[in-house]
């Protein structure tokens, strides 16, 4: 069964709120959306989608798969930043999607004060403990997110969520009436081309229980699915037994769902996350690992214990098929570095960046003239940017790099620089890593440069407000040099010739893999920038972004099969700080099965069983 979104999308993962780009540019569609509630474009648009969904029959009220409709994604977040206007925005949005008639339910994660008939739901991790459930009694405890693992930003690492923790906040959930658990993600995935949000890895949620590539990820796929099948086999108890909750001991409790006639499940949860519990319940001792639920579908015999994988586990494994270790295999292409004179548009500021490029573009030059006649030693460029990422060039030399992070985007940059006598060229490339995702007021968030200053013995030059010419994105990327049809639209050179490792396109060929494993590029020898496969964006990379442990975030980037031909395709890279492309391998990646580690929960007595229901 699914569930369909129609957020108008003020909180959502993907870059912009998943808004296009264009309406966050502009004042007037912002007044309109926001202020006057989204009345005309919103509810217009919302319609069509709902009426494309009817015209299928997709709604389960007409026999359809699509149990849920949700209107909004945790507004509640940023409500309080539109003061009285949010909440009779969420009045609105719910009057609105109700009006749709979908027949099926309305949600709103995350959204303690959502109106009649709209179920307010939870997203998260541990729902089972922090959601404080329906705010009618008429409405189900729904569990719309259920967090299996986090996104990955540069510099950062990624989260690790056990099986065994995702198991006993699920059992939680349906013990305490949970009625709905949706996994977020259940199969993980790629930020191919641009799409990645600010800082966002390309591969995203790849420790979900199907991991990127599409295969299986042990404990944890199978683990849920035991779980699965307990609560299943508890179903007509659930459904219609009636619900108790009583204290077993300090930290441990009892849900018990007893049908009028026959049927009984319960849920054994022992709270303490550091020693087992022996516990009685209905004459019987059971014995509780640390931090678990047993599941008794029967009220007798243990179904299923949290704590306990017996799944056996599995690990990812990466071959090398393809080595790109030839010299003369490679292709490069120096981009230009463009100063004042090249600009087909000028200011007399530093234009934001964000509005400069319209999103057609991670890349900004900034370029001035700037006639240097003075003694003064010691000359300091001196950058002020609010992200993500800049480099600086006097008279095309490269003179220096720094960059922001997730938390933390504003950046400096302060570098000793050469300057001749008479006039100079200096060029700022600023760089975008990604869009804003989420939050109140996107279309004011801002990006690039905001000060410029030449720092000396006698005093400081201040180009803020300077007359200043603008390129909009790099010259192959303009030219779309990664795209087989436009090869011959620069003059490729050999890998030797290249005058610097910055800004440097490098291209090759290469056969598809036999079989069907699922392939990834081994990156972990460039530094930072985009990649290509027969015209299709991989994504960015930033190896040279290394986390607090000293690692890459990210160095294997998933290539799709769809994306391959049987022979000759075309890999293009375009590398901004530098890297060996001799290095890089292309990999088949597949899982290999490892011993088990398991967690035992047993029963005391030897009366009471452990079993499994049937596969």
């Amino acid at each position: 069964m699914l569930a369909s979104g129609l957020d108008p999308t003020l909180k959502v993962n993907g870059h912009t709120g998943a808004f296009p780009f264009g309406y966050m540019t502009s004042l007037a569609l912002y007044i309109e959306l926001i202020m006057s509630h989204l009345n005309f474009t919103c509810k217009t648009s919302r319609q069509k989608i709902v009426n494309l969904v009817k015209s299928e029959g997709l709604y389960a009220s007409q026999g359809g798969p699509i149990i849920l409709s949700q209107i909004e994604n945790e507004y509640q977040n940023i409500e309080a930043a539109f003061h009285e206007k949010g909440p009779s925005y969420v009045r609105w949005a719910a009057q609105m999607a109700v009006s749709l008639q979908t027949g099926v339910p309305w949600v709103m994660c995350k959204q303690s004060d959502a109106p009649d008939p709209v179920i307010n739901t939870c997203n998260g991790m541990r729902c089972g403990e922090t959601f404080a459930g329906p705010n009618s009694p008429n409405k189900p405890s729904m569990w719309t997110e259920n967090w299996t693992s986090f996104y990955q930003v540069y510099g950062g690492e990624p989260y690790l969520r056990s099986a065994e923790d995702i198991a006993f906040h699920v059992a939680l959930f349906i013990a305490k009436n949970g009625s709905y658990v949706n996994y977020y993600m259940y199969h993980g995935g790629s930020n191919f081309g641009r799409t990645a949000s600010a800082f966002v890895t390309t591969s995203y949620y790849d420790q979900a229980p199907i991991d990127e590539y599409g295969l299986v990820r042990q404990p944890k796929w199978g683990h849920l699915k035991e779980l699965h099948m307990a609560i299943k086999a508890c179903s007509t108890s659930l459904l219609q037994g009636s619900p108790s909750r009583f204290s077993l001991g300090l930290l441990q409790e009892a849900f018990v769902f007893q049908g009028e006639t026959e049927g009984c499940a319960a849920f054994l949860v022992n709270n303490n996350t550091t020693h087992l519990a022996i516990v009685q319940f209905q004459n019987r001792s059971f014995q509780l690992p640390p931090k678990s639920i047993s599941i008794l579908s029967d009220c007798v015999n243990i179904t299923f214990v949290t704590a306990k994988v017996e799944t056996q586990h599995n690990e990812r494994t990466v071959n090398t098929v393809v080595e790109f270790n030839s010299v003369d295999e490679w292709e490069v292409f120096d981009d230009a570095i463009p100063n004042f004179l090249d600009a087909s548009l000028t200011a007399d500021a530093l234009l934001e960046q964000m509005n400069a490029t319209k999103d057609l573009s991670d890349y900004l030059w900034y370029t001035l003239s700037y006639e240097h006649n003075s003694s003064c030693t010691g000359p300091v460029l001196y950058i002020l940017s609010r992200g993500h990422a800049a480099y600086a060039f006097i008279n095309g030399i490269y003179v220096g790099g720094s960059h922001g992070n997730h938390d933390a985007k504003n950046f400096t940059l302060e570098t000793p620089i050469l300057l001749e006598f008479g006039m100079n060229n200096i060029s700022i490339l600023s760089v975008m890593t990604g869009l804003p995702d989420s939050g109140p007021f996107l279309e004011s968030r801002s990006a690039g440069l905001v000060k410029v200053e030449i720092k000396s013995s006698d005093g400081f030059y201040d180009f803020t407000n300077y007359t200043w010419g603008y390129q909009i994105g790099l010259l192959g990327e303009g030219l779309q040099i990664y795209k087989e049809e436009n090869l011959d639209e620069v003059i490729w050179g050999s890998l030797q010739s290249s005058a610097s490792p910055r800004l440097i396109w490098y291209k090759t060929l290469f056969d598809a893999p036999l079989g069907n494993d699922p392939v990834a590029l081994n990156l972990s020898t460039m530094g930072k920038g985009e990649v290509w496969i027969n015209g299709q964006g991989i994504g960015r990379y930033w190896i040279t972004f290394l986390n607090p442990k000293g690692n890459p975030s990210q160095t294997l980037y998933h290539v799709p099969r769809s994306f391959l031909k049987t022979s000759g395709n075309l890999l293009v890279l375009l590398e901004e700080v530098g890297g060996d492309p001799l290095q890089i391998s292309l990999n088949m990646v597949s899982t290999t099965t490892t011993t088990n580690s398991t967690t035992t929960g047993t029963n005391v007595d030897e009366d009471v069983s452990y079993y499994h229901p049937p596969q």
